[in-house]
């Protein structure tokens, strides 16, 4: 180093320089680290996502004609929403199971052995495992507020 200090100085400038990229650098990586943390995102199975699309399958092909979007035509407090389903008492996965199988005021009941015969659709009925995945559909959308859903394209 000479003894005008200009050795120091160019340490010092390079130090800052390495401080401002990490203070431009750290955050974002941090970000990421922890949207990638399995505490923020627990692992879904392949099995768990195929079962969400066959139940977002079901609901449209036998549901969404009175339910588009969580709701309901037919009687508006009856809708698929966490807050309606607490309120009617039907909101763990197998209250919701009950309702869809056998029905329940102006619910058509969809299961195949389905009775008193007025209570039941004139429809298709559905089978047990089917109107399982419903029932485990119907509960997650309800958790998560109804967000927009996706098919298998059946």
């Amino acid at each position: 180093m000479d003894r005008s200090g200009e050795g120091y100085k160019s340490v010092d400038k390079t130090q800052n320089e390495e401080r401002k990229f990490l203070k431009c650098f750290v955050p974002p990586l941090m970000a990421a680290i922890v949207a990638l943390s399995p505490l923020c995102n627990t692992p879904v199975s392949l099995g768990q996502t195929m079962d969400a699309r066959k139940g977002a399958t079901l609901f449209h092909r036998a549901c969404i004609g009175c339910h588009d979007g969580g709701g309901n035509i037919i009687q508006p407090g009856a809708t698929l929403f966490l807050k309606d389903l607490e309120r009617n008492g039907v909101d763990k996965e197998e209250e919701i199971y009950q309702v869809t199988y056998y029905g329940k005021g102006r619910m058509p009941g969809f299961g195949e052995n389905c009775t008193p015969r007025g209570q039941c659709t004139f429809g298709p009925r559905l089978q047990e495992d089917e109107i399982k995945l419903l029932a485990e559909f119907v509960k997650s959308q309800a958790d998560r507020g109804w967000p927009s859903i996706e098919t298998d394209g059946e």
